[in-house]
């Protein structure tokens, strides 16, 4: 059954918005999201890494929003982390229909599939404010790789 968002105190900002800079990012945990060819929405968490799409950096407020909007669903399906261990911890997400990526430390822009859910999120199932930004979030990939590298420029590749 899909989930979708329950209306409530979401703050959905107006623009003009606030631009992440990728000095701000270094070396801190950044999470950001994207949104693949099948229209699955991915988490992703930089863990100090600046190598990011440009678009996941385009607004403080619209990617603060969207944080707050996937929390507030109900866990709809259990944990699905594979590896166990640490990555049950990371799965938060993929329980609200979210697959996650973790950075893969010393090597910039290379991701590993944390979690995935059994049942996807889609933009559609989010608030109408956040369609403009959820669809500059995609990426020319179906989410579910082991592992991906992102470029600053979008570009994504999968990798073995």
């Amino acid at each position: 059954m899909a989930t979708s968002f329950a209306p409530g105190p979401v703050f959905i900002p107006p623009l003009p918005h606030t631009v992440i800079t990728r000095e701000e990012i270094t070396g801190v945990e950044f999470d950001w999201f994207g949104v693949d060819v099948a229209g699955h929405l991915a988490q992703f968490l930089a863990a100090g890494d600046n190598v990011v799409p440009a678009g996941a950096l385009q607004s403080e407020e619209y990617l603060e929003a969207l944080h707050v909007c996937i929390d507030a669903l109900p866990a709809s399906e259990p944990v699905n982390a594979p590896a166990g261990g640490l990555d049950l911890h990371l799965a938060r997400a993929q329980q609200r229909g979210v697959f996650v990526y973790d950075a893969l430390l010393g090597q910039p822009g290379h991701y590993r599939l944390v979690a995935a859910p059994v049942q996807p999120l889609t933009p559609q199932q989010l608030p109408a404010e956040l369609q403009p930004y959820l669809a500059s979030l995609r990426l020319e990939v179906k989410f579910g790789a082991q592992t991906l590298n992102v470029q600053p420029d979008g570009a994504v590749s999968t990798t073995r």
